[in-house]
């Protein structure tokens, strides 16, 4: 089964999202269970996490179909020790959130060096900051997402992921979202069917594919290994459909939250639409 859906709006209280993705048609969804811009919230009140609950049943999103994403301001790979247990502690409050709503899995960007560490450290730290946040909760994922390598993020290419995952304790809670928008400006050619084939063999060769847990699908604004983050509409980039077409045919793809974190939120019902027509096609 393939689970297309977006990046949709909590505002008002998490319990709304599920709401907000169904009237979009979608099937998947992803949200943020917390202000993305500040270091602490308010706790979920037991409202929110019980109307959240019945909304999803009343839509029918299963776990499976939700991708949560942490806070931005969060680098697990800090060079500095106050922002390192910073970052860790917002870190665990996210998980604890995704357990408190009854979900399996956080999506966050990997980490930072700031130009102050190495690369290793850094991967090391991030690995580090993952065993401490499963340390202190239970049933939930954490979902590492590949960047772009835009500045001094880490995650832009098969390998590092694979070292964060290699240096983590508990390896049946830790997985991956793949980009398609980061992973082709980080070098990566999806722009084509045999690109796709490539590319994708390499990841199940380095990565595998046992240990994606979800994607965000994106254009781009940029050229193939520009190393620059813009997001954009679906068809509307340098990247084109192929992509689009090429996961919503592969099984490896199913069950699976597939969300659109695409600049034109107006246009979302006829991206979901679109990639459901593709996954139809014979």
């Amino acid at each position: 089964m393939k689970y297309f859906g977006a990046h949709v709006s909590a505002a008002g209280g998490v319990e709304n999202a599920p709401v907000n993705a169904a009237a979009i048609g979608a099937k998947a969804f992803a949200l943020f269970t917390k202000n993305q811009r500040q270091w602490v919230a308010p706790p979920l009140s037991d409202r929110s996490i019980a109307l959240f609950k019945e909304n999803c049943a009343k839509y029918g999103f299963s776990p499976a179909q939700i991708l949560p994403h942490d806070s931005y301001l969060i680098n697990l790979g800090h060079p500095e020790a106050d922002g390192l247990a910073k970052s860790r502690t917002a870190f665990v409050d996210e998980m604890s959130r995704c357990q408190q709503l009854g979900l399996d899995r956080l999506n966050f960007h990997p980490g930072s060096t700031l130009g102050k560490i190495g690369d290793e450290e850094c991967l090391l730290r991030i690995a580090e900051s993952i065993d401490i946040a499963l340390d202190k909760t239970q049933g939930v994922t954490a979902v590492i997402e590949n960047t772009a390598g835009q500045g001094s993020n880490m995650g832009y290419s098969f390998e590092q992921l694979k070292f964060i995952i290699d240096n983590v304790g508990d390896k049946s809670r830790v997985g991956v979202c793949i980009d398609t928008c980061h992973a082709y400006s980080a070098g990566y050619d999806l722009s084509t069917r045999e690109a796709c084939n490539a590319t994708f063999a390499e990841f199940d060769r380095v990565i595998g594919f046992g240990y994606l847990r979800g994607m965000h699908l994106n254009d781009s604004m940029k050229a193939k290994g520009s190393r620059v983050d813009r997001h954009n509409s679906l068809d509307a980039g340098t990247l084109g459909t192929e992509v689009f077409r090429y996961v919503a045919a592969d099984s490896r793809f199913d069950d699976m939250p597939l969300c659109l974190e695409t600049p034109d939120e107006s246009k979302w019902p006829q991206e979901i639409a679109m990639l459901y027509g593709f996954a139809n096609e014979k």
